[in-house]
């Protein structure tokens, strides 16, 4: 799964994603943004979109302009923010391909966050039922997480990633030094999809979480190159055993469906996906608990590493539960049994769970919150 190879501007690291329908390699390293082979290798041979936002084109978008060299090149530029993931900012970047005259051999690359790649990839699987798409993702979030593993999606306002597509890039090309200028607020959040990955699989990762927290938030370098790594490792396995979510993929989705209800309830406007998560994996682990799956212990010492991560552990005691549970009910993890949630044996064992009963979750959700009043 992993090789080795050098880029212009230091050591790169590839991570191949083994999926049988569609393959891909994941590239990770400093500096990668302008490596003119890379996009040389992947790029279909017809006319390029870039697809970014208010937020990270000012800061990347001429250095990945310059990498393509010659191309037809075009850019798209959303606002920055998750109430941009709409259906009429997805229908401008089909406008947008119509517009420039995009044939079946052009290309979308995502250079952004995760709503720019899920945006981004929701526009490329949609365009001639499938055109070429690359992710440059420049948060964390993204790529530890969203970038790799072909989900694509816009929201509608009853519920996060309604609509959607799988639809798997031909390359993820990681340039860690795009970090250096992400906000506190943002790399924080994206330390929540981190974590998760411990959480679910990964006790000696959660464990080196746990002892090397000083340079995670001190973002050094080899901190923050290990962790890219290991996420991306775990991610990839996951995804090459399971494509589409019909079995083990699931587990990713710890503390999503609590989070994704906080991220709806609110209207997507106050909290970071990664924020809304780390309040859903904390409440996931507490009802683990007060059903008597989770080894006892294991929402204090979650929460214990989010916390240090700067991240929320708590709903805040003004949300409606009534409207969580709602949001709940749209969750696109639900089965015809009820909910699909994923709960914790412990630290770094998840099971996928169809039988918590509605009065469970409530007490979870409430017994979150009024933790928040303490």
């Amino acid at each position: 799964m992993k090789r080795h190879s050098m880029a212009n501007e230091g050591a790169m690291t590839t991570i191949d994603v083994d999926i049988a329908s569609n393959g891909y390699p994941v590239y990770l390293g400093n500096g990668l943004l302008s490596e003119p082979s890379l996009w040389k290798r992947h790029l279909g041979a017809g006319k390029t979109l870039i697809v970014s936002n208010d937020v990270v084109a000012p800061l990347y978008l001429d250095q990945l302009r310059a990498a393509l060299g010659e191309r037809d090149i075009e850019s798209h530029i959303l606002p920055d923010g998750e109430s941009g993931k709409n259906v009429d900012n997805w229908f401008g970047i089909i406008e947008k391909l119509v517009l420039m005259q995009a044939r079946r051999d052009s290309s979308v690359i995502a250079l952004g966050g995760g709503v720019v790649g899920d945006i981004a990839g929701f526009s490329a699987a949609c365009y001639m039922r499938g055109i070429r798409f690359l992710q440059a993702p420049t948060t964390l979030l993204a790529q530890v997480d969203a970038s790799v593993g072909g989900k694509t999606a816009i929201n509608h306002e009853k519920g996060k990633n309604l609509i959607g597509a799988f639809h798997q890039p031909a390359a993820v090309v990681i340039d860690s030094a795009t970090l250096a200028s992400l906000p506190k607020r943002e790399f924080n959040a994206g330390l929540a999809e981190v974590v998760k990955y411990g959480a679910i699989r990964d006790v000696g990762f959660f464990r080196w979480l746990e002892e090397n927290a000083t340079l995670v938030t001190e973002r050094s370098e080899f901190a923050l190159n290990h962790l890219i790594y290991e996420s991306v490792k775990n991610k990839a396995e996951i995804v090459a055993r399971d494509e589409k979510e019909a079995g083990i993929r699931a587990l990713l989705n710890f503390g999503h469906s609590f989070g994704h209800a906080l991220e709806a309830e609110t209207k997507y406007l106050r909290f970071l996906h990664g924020e809304a998560v780390s309040i859903g994996m904390v409440t996931a682990t507490q009802l683990s608990e007060s059903r008597g799956i989770c080894e006892p212990g294991s929402a204090r010492r979650l929460a214990a590493v989010l916390q240090t991560f700067g991240l929320p552990v708590q709903a805040p005691a003004d949300i409606d539960i009534a409207g969580l549970v709602e949001a709940l009910s749209l969750d696109k993890k639900a089965v015809v049994s009820g909910l699909r949630l994923i709960l914790l044996k412990a630290i770094g064992n998840a099971l996928v769970d169809s039988d918590s009963l509605q009065a469970d979750i409530i007490a979870a959700m409430e017994k979150n919150r009024a933790d928040a009043q303490k």
